[in-house]
């Protein structure tokens, strides 16, 4: 039984299992009871247009994610020491991560202005010989299953740096994988996260194209046209492991990839270690001026 609350924005699940009352996040798919313990999935959100194409199952466990953490750890030479020491996860969850995965073709055209610079000597004279060319290359990428992170609680940012998660691992979605986890539904629309998915074919397409610019000294695109066609989207949940900890009154959070293992977050800096850093670099780099100086003026 599910009752409203439409001024927290808040849902009230009853557990089928004890009967507990459970107060979540109105996106809030999948969780556990509070009073008994066991999972608890909110069938209505995987009903009809809302049910996931696909889903990557979990591959790592708590314990991996945990083995991650303090690896992340290790070998940080501006982390303060007390944050290595003192730090402990306050929360450890696996969440299953809505993600829109947009195919599309991108037709293009880009002209660049390129140089070619040829440059000699004699025992007088420097010179230097600059030709100008027009580059045209044109043609068409296909691009499938771009991930777009569609839960507006998890930075973009991060999700991105988690990829890729690979989807040849990926099976049709089955509510049986959620337990154990939680899990959102998406709350940013498949037609929100176009603006997101176009941005980064877009950026992949000028990549692909400006390396095959080659043999030239410089270039630079002059003017370009991208197209994007027969654009399509398929709903899916990806599989993460979010850590969180509180050190100095700040918050630090901390992600894994549940699929593969890559590990991201930021750490705190050790401000006095920062400036012994700095003041040895700065001091490497006087030695060495030192040391030019003097051979020259040997010389």
């Amino acid at each position: 039984m599910t009752r409203r609350r439409p001024r927290w924005n808040m849902l009230i699940f009853s557990c089928h299992s004890c009967g507990g009352e459970i107060i979540c996040d109105k996106t809030t798919a999948a969780t556990h009871c509070p009073f008994c313990g066991n999972p608890v999935v909110m069938m209505g959100h995987f009903a009809g247009d809302l049910r996931p194409d696909l889903i990557i199952p979990f591959k790592l466990d708590k314990e991996a994610a945990v083995a991650a953490f303090k690896n992340h750890l290790k070998g940080k030479a501006l982390l303060p020491k007390a944050f290595s020491k003192d730090s402990h996860i306050e929360e450890i969850k696996g969440v299953y991560v809505p993600f829109w995965l947009f195919s599309s073709e991108a037709n293009a055209q880009f002209n660049y202005r390129a140089t070619k610079v040829r440059t000699w000597m004699d025992r007088d004279y420097i010179y230097t010989d600059t030709s100008y060319f027009s580059v045209v290359r044109k043609g068409t990428l296909q691009f499938e299953n771009i991930p777009v992170d569609s839960s507006s609680k998890i930075d973009n940012d991060i999700t991105e740096s988690l990829e890729p998660f690979d989807l040849n691992q990926a099976v049709d979605f089955q509510t049986a994988y959620l337990s154990g986890y939680l899990a959102d539904k998406y709350d940013v629309s498949e037609m929100q996260s176009v603006p997101r998915a176009n941005q980064r074919v877009c950026k992949t397409t000028e990549n692909e194209f400006a390396a095959t610019v080659t043999g030239y000294t410089t270039y630079r695109i002059e003017n370009k046209n991208i197209q994007l066609n027969n654009a399509k989207a398929k709903y899916a949940l990806f599989p993460i492991w979010l850590m969180s900890t509180t050190w100095n009154g700040q918050n630090y959070l901390f992600a894994m990839n549940g699929q593969t293992g890559k590990f991201v977050g930021n750490l705190p800096m050790d401000g006095g270690a920062f400036f012994k850093w700095m003041f040895g670099i700065g001091g490497a780099v006087a030695a060495a001026a030192l040391l030019v100086m003097w051979l020259v003026w040997l010389m």
